[in-house]
């Protein structure tokens, strides 16, 4: 035995100083790799529930916008000659909106008139008491016309025991309440269909405000909710999210997202382990059990590394693009394993649905915009006609006036009544400027941002330079005035808040974009990840530049870090 000891010792030796640690370093490696896979996997899970449940919340806000809509249609026709009878026949193909029918009511809350379920529309006649109804209370007491829409509590249909909601609107000059109701199980189930098809891990939470649930679907309907489940106060608050909860020995995915027309809240959950099939987790674990195998465990992580972490991090970085508004990003493919690619179709097709609704929304800020510009000229116009005029006429007869005058003291008061006069037509003229950039019609873009530079140097003390670079050319109308808007909103930030020494414009045309640049070396700020925390962060100015941008098609640029200044880019 004694011959053999020191070749045992030997293998004692290589096995404590070579392979032991080798092994150890593949175990370390191995656990690594994993954790780090699931941890990729769970925050992509946890972002994809998040936009799914964003895309969602608007798809259902959309709807419900839609039912709005076709209530507040058959109120204004109220006011024409068509009785409630013809006004009613033309809701034949309104039948799957309002599902529990459509319903008049006189200010006393009787029955005047209704489609199907006669016996449910007489029971809502008999409590109305009882249900939020729009009433003259509800009527606007300002000048605006608008009819304003009440959603009210889900009610049980007495005869076909059905949960219902209500949605009505009060016609002060007619005093008629019109009413229609409609099964929020239903609208939730084909809405959310296309995003949760049946057989999905996810399940599915509709709350109205008081935390009552409208719909519930999935693997964990079955369980009672909670009304302190995590997700829901945050919801009813407003506020979109996802959060990552430890349930017994596995952990749920919660997003959660308001919808903000009904004061609803909705909330999905699932265990985000249930994404990972469980070919992906044996192959994963694979390394563990051949650790003798030292070749093949770096290959192993090799793989890892070029097949899964290096495919998610560009799926990473196409999401962060995804959230400022870039859905082409999304759709060149990162490769990987066929999970990663899933995934990122799955990412692809709800980019899909948010770009949809969000250039449905767009359209609607555009209109908006549009208005308020027509708003501004109009004003802006009756200014220059009619105010201003009659200033420089009161200020000419103040001039006739001293000439007859010989008392010093009412020569003196006349001519201070002259330099008011002077100095009111003078700010009525600044402010007409600010309504409607007169320079921009007539003189064109770079003309306008010049003028515009110099009159914010002036008013807010701070020193402005203008620069132009390139061929000037003339763009359309909408994109002309966007861009001034931008430098304008831009300059005004730098003159409130960024308590600069001084600030730069500039422009400039090449053959393939304008580029238009505002620049300050103030105290800088946090720019915000993604345009959706613009709003809530407070820059609210910032989002409104945002949505001019997104109305020409440019691209917004925003470099600013506290204490170096800012610089907004937009790329045309």
């Amino acid at each position: 035995m004694k011959h053999f000891l020191p070749g045992w010792r030997g293998l004692t030796q290589l096995f404590a100083f070579t392979i032991l640690p080798l092994t150890l370093l593949l175990l370390f490696i191995a656990f690594g790799g994993v954790n780090m896979h699931q941890q990729d996997m769970r925050a992509l899970v946890g972002e994809r529930d998040e936009r799914a449940v964003q895309s969602s919340a608007a798809a259902l806000q959309s709807e419900l916008h839609h039912r709005v809509s076709t209530i507040t249609s058959m109120a204004v026709l109220t006011s024409s000659d068509l009785t409630f009878d013809e006004i009613l026949a033309t809701t034949n193909d309104l039948s799957e909106d309002f599902d529990g029918g459509i319903a008049f009511f006189n200010d006393a809350n009787g029955l005047v008139a209704n489609t199907d379920n006669e016996g449910f529309w007489r029971w809502v006649s008999q409590n109305s008491e009882t249900l939020s109804l729009a009433s003259p209370s509800d009527a606007s007491t300002t000048l605006s016309t608008s009819l304003e829409p009440v959603f009210s509590s889900p009610v049980t249909d007495p005869v076909s025991g059905h949960s219902l909601v209500i949605v009505s609107v009060y016609v002060p000059s007619e005093n008629v309440v019109v009413a229609g109701a409609f099964s929020p199980e239903t609208l939730a189930v084909e809405t959310l269909l296309p995003t949760y098809p049946v057989g999905s891990h996810v399940t599915i939470f509709l709350l109205d405000g008081s935390r009552q649930p409208l719909y519930v679907s999935g693997v964990l309907a079955e369980d009672s909710l909670d009304p302190h489940h995590p997700g829901v106060a945050e919801a009813l608050a407003g506020e979109n999210g996802v959060l990552y909860v430890k349930m017994s020995d596995t952990e749920h995915v919660v997003a959660y997202s308001p919808i903000e027309l009904t004061g609803w809240a909705l909330v999905t959950e699932e265990e985000w382990e249930m994404v990972v099939s469980p070919s992906l987790q044996l192959t994963q674990m694979a390394p563990l059990v051949l650790v003798p195998a030292f070749v093949l465990a770096l290959f192993a992580l090799w793989f890892g590394a070029r097949q899964i972490v290096q495919p998610l991090q560009k799926l990473e970085a196409k999401a962060a693009a995804l959230a400022w508004g870039d859905f082409e990003a999304i759709q060149e493919s990162v490769g990987g394993i066929s999970e990663v690619q899933h995934l990122q179709m799955e990412l692809a097709e709800m980019s899909r649905k948010v770009q949809s609704a969000q250039d449905g929304l767009h359209d609607y800020i555009g209109a908006i915009t549009s208005a308020q510009e027509d708003e501004r000229m109009r004003l802006a116009r009756e200014l220059h006609d009619d105010t201003i005029q009659d200033v420089i006429a009161l200020k000419q007869r103040v001039q006739l006036a001293q000439k007859t005058v010989k008392d010093q003291t009412s020569r003196r008061l006349l001519k201070e009544l002259e330099t008011l006069s002077e100095q009111t037509v003078e700010n009525l003229r600044r402010l007409t400027r600010a309504l409607r950039p007169i320079y921009l019609e007539d003189l064109g873009l770079v003309t306008a941002l010049e003028m515009l530079a110099r009159e914010m140097s002036q008013n807010h003390q701070l020193p402005i330079s203008f620069h132009k670079d390139g061929q000037e050319r003339r763009l359309l109308r909408e994109a002309e005035l966007s861009l001034y808007r931008i430098a304008q909103e831009s300059l005004n930030n730098v003159g409130k808040h960024a308590n600069a020494s001084q600030a730069g414009l500039n422009i400039a045309f090449t053959a393939d974009e304008v580029k238009m640049e505002v620049s300050d070396n103030g105290r800088g700020f946090e720019v915000p990840h993604s345009p959706t925390q613009f709003a809530p962060s407070g820059h609210f100015g910032l989002l409104g530049v945002y949505e001019r941008a997104n109305l020409i098609d440019a691209r917004l640029e925003i470099e600013s870090t506290p204490g170096t200044g800012t610089r907004l880019t937009v790329r045309l």
